[in-house]
């Protein structure tokens, strides 16, 4: 199957040769054919243009260096690279510096949570799971404060409270079946 590309009428066979022989050209043609429908599918899952970015440059770095892992009878290269970036973008949204960069709140953010407070513990208190949480014991209050109002991963949540992670799970488990007693009275 000949898939030609707009650049000088190369086939995707032919990219793909060059980029076997690290030829410098293809990386350009490689990029120019494939990075803006690969930074579409990156930004969807990252939601974030600095951070797709930069998801986008080391894809096509793991593309170039990984190229011989790519095994044309298991599939179409597009399909390859796009898992490539799929799982590069996952990897990212799953480490812990983007999680700690999105937990941490600009100046004006927080200026603005402290202005509209007054509104959040309104609407927390119209649906009343405030008050149910507050009938919990301490460490299920720290744990549902960490897991689902901070969003920590239970792991994140463990470290925090320097406790092993089958405890947070286990606490966690037990503080929400308390929490749904609390609701049905």
């Amino acid at each position: 199957m000949f898939v030609t590309t707009k650049k000088d009428n190369m086939t995707q066979d032919e990219l793909l040769v060059l980029i076997h022989q690290k030829d410098e050209k293809a990386f350009t043609y490689l990029y120019d054919m494939y990075s803006k429908s690969l930074f579409s599918v990156i930004n969807v899952l990252v939601k974030n243009r600095e951070e797709a970015e930069d998801v986008l440059q080391e894809v096509f770095v793991k593309i170039w260096k990984n190229i011989d892992s790519y095994n044309e009878s298991k599939g179409r290269f597009y399909t390859w690279i796009l898992n490539i970036a799929r799982n590069t973008s996952i990897d990212k949204l799953r480490s812990k510096n983007f999680n700690d960069s999105q937990k941490n709140l600009s100046s004006d953010n927080f200026v603005h949570l402290l202005d509209d407070s007054n509104k959040l513990v309104n609407k927390i208190d119209t649906i009343g799971i405030q008050e149910f949480v507050k009938k919990l014991k301490p460490k299920c209050i720290q744990i549902i404060d960490l897991l689902f109002f901070k969003g920590y991963t239970q792991q994140e949540a463990s470290d925090e409270l320097a406790i092993p992670l089958g405890t947070v799970k286990t606490q966690n488990r037990n503080c929400i079946n308390d929490l749904r007693l609390y609701l049905k009275l």
